[in-house]
């Protein structure tokens, strides 16, 4: 598999304690932009997705971005067109989701249903898909696309999941996390909801270097999935605190933005997508001696 390296445990230490570590930019990101402003321009932007509107995008959209990140043609043949054609993710991570037939699957930024509808055809009637997004009109969108059974959407925000423990076999993502003002509130959100054994699968941007304050201020540029990406060693931090071992970190080297600043800003700051795998260890029973009396 091209690009594939997979490292032992990721250390928990906390972010910035490792010397040499950067600050994280999910923790500059309150102070550093108008959570408001920023909350109004992902809205208007994957409004725009999914409504398909005529704009210029920072981002890639569509099939022709789907088929080359590694969806195979076959499947998007049997997916709605409607989904496909405002797909935005930047990473093909099914292949290290590896679903099963019968598996509960939470996509955290679901869009207009591309990956929950090809998470369906790989669970099977006998699993279920839940698809979590915050945009009303992607919402829309994949609720008048769903002919699949035990597919459900709900609307809300990925930090804080209104799901019960234990609730999921894999928690997928793409192309979302790096959205997130707070990034680790996101893994924990996931840790918690995934059962003991659960896995993550997802495809992000990432950066060689922290953003520096004044980038990461530009409402515009974060819903663009640059500004608020997360440094990789600080985002693998995360993953590691909230309890997940990460198991494989890949590029997805086909990815790459549309415009010009869009490109300008991810070279400077080294900004590229990835997949990873993190799985939350399963559950241990410890005997004590007075278990064995009994």
């Amino acid at each position: 598999m091209r690009g594939l390296r997979t490292p032992g445990k990721v250390s928990g230490s906390r972010v910035g304690e490792a010397g040499g570590m950067s600050t994280n930019t999910t923790y500059l990101a309150p102070t550093s932009v108008d959570l408001e402003e920023l909350y109004r321009e992902i809205a208007i932007m994957y409004r725009d997705v999914a409504n398909e509107t005529s704009r210029d995008l920072h981002f890639p959209t569509g099939r022709r971005l789907a088929e080359g990140l590694g969806y195979p043609a076959e499947l998007l043949d049997r997916l709605p067109a409607g989904a496909v054609s405002s797909f935005a993710g930047v990473g093909y991570h099914f292949g290290l989701a590896r679903l099963r037939p019968g598996e509960r699957v939470l996509d955290l930024g679901s869009g207009s249903g591309m990956d929950v509808f090809a998470a369906a055809m790989q669970v099977g009637p006998l699993g279920s898909i839940t698809g979590l997004d915050v945009t009303p009109e992607q919402l829309a969108k994949a609720e008048r696309l769903n002919g699949y059974q035990r597919v459900t959407f709900r609307r809300g925000r990925i930090e804080t999941l209104p799901f019960d423990d234990r609730s999921f076999d894999v928690v997928i993502s793409n192309g979302v996390i790096n959205l997130s003002p707070d990034k680790r509130a996101v893994f924990s959100e996931a840790a918690r909801v995934l059962r003991p054994g659960g896995r993550l699968a997802l495809a992000d941007i990432l950066t060689a270097e922290p953003i520096a304050t004044r980038t990461v201020g530009q409402a515009d540029l974060w819903a663009a999935c640059i500004a608020g990406a997360s440094q990789v060693d600080d985002y693998l931090a995360d993953i590691a605190t909230a309890g997940l071992e990460l198991q494989v970190l890949q590029d997805n080297p086909t990815y790459s933005f549309n415009s010009e600043r869009a490109k300008r800003t991810s070279s400077k700051y080294g900004a590229r997508s990835v997949s990873l795998l993190a799985l939350k260890p399963a559950l241990t029973h410890t005997i004590n001696m007075t278990e064995v009396s009994q």
